[in-house]
């Protein structure tokens, strides 16, 4: 069950400005991970269902962050059906995001009161995902649409709040042009986690990638 209402993870993705995106098999590295982005600032984070077992880890990550990150809010990323969903609703998903847009997914998300931010390509995509009740809808793959594409989108839609997913880096100029664009929040994967950095064990590093990307987004909202 969720412990963050829809409003609260909303508005957390709105005012962080960035949702890390992560995936790994092993539940300490994770834990790990997870109080890195939580020490650099970060309060919305997405553990993607991308492994045989990812639930299992997903649900000792939720543990974890309720009994030791307090405001630290979990969502699950890379769900493309409903059943998948109401398994990590049940472990205590506080928001469900996609690589595509199910709208059989909407109705499972819409019941409990979480946030489902469906991937998209087109405005159609996007005003489809409106209609269903998303209030945030993700943008993906950013680097394929560019910044142009937000822009193009909001030109008409101005209402429609955006997560740009895939290829986002954590420079200046790569943000400054998300955020100029239009866009609510960035969701941010590899970028924020070198290989050699998570084999490394060096987690410091990560907590520093994370303050140093949110202190961007901070001075390019300004």
């Amino acid at each position: 069950m969720a412990k963050y209402s829809k409003l609260e993870v909303i508005k957390t993705m709105k005012e962080t400005g960035m949702v890390p995106v992560f995936y790994n098999a092993d539940i300490e590295i994770s834990k790990q991970v997870l109080k890195a982005c939580y020490e650099g600032g970060v309060r919305a984070f997405e553990f993607t269902n991308r492994g045989d077992f990812a639930q299992e880890v997903f649900g000792e990550l939720v543990r974890f962050a309720t009994k030791e990150l307090p405001g630290m809010i979990v969502g699950v990323g890379s769900v493309v059906d409903p059943a998948t969903a109401a398994l990590y609703i049940q472990l205590g998903a506080n928001f469900v995001v996609g690589p595509l847009f199910n709208p059989a997914i909407a109705p499972v998300c819409n019941r409990r009161l979480i946030p489902y931010c469906p991937g998209c390509g087109t405005v159609s995509e996007v005003g489809a995902a409106q209609e269903a009740g998303c209030d945030i809808c993700k943008v993906f793959p950013g680097d394929v649409l560019g910044p142009a594409f937000v822009k193009g989108l909001r030109a008409p839609m101005p209402w429609s709040q955006i997560m740009v997913t895939g290829g986002v880096k954590p420079t200046k100029e790569n943000l400054e042009g998300w955020f100029k664009a239009g866009v609510t929040c960035v969701g941010m994967g590899s970028n924020l986690f070198p290989k050699d950095v998570i084999a490394a064990g060096e987690w410091q590093k990560i907590t520093e990638l994370c303050r140093n990307a949110l202190e961007i987004i901070g001075e390019v909202r300004r």
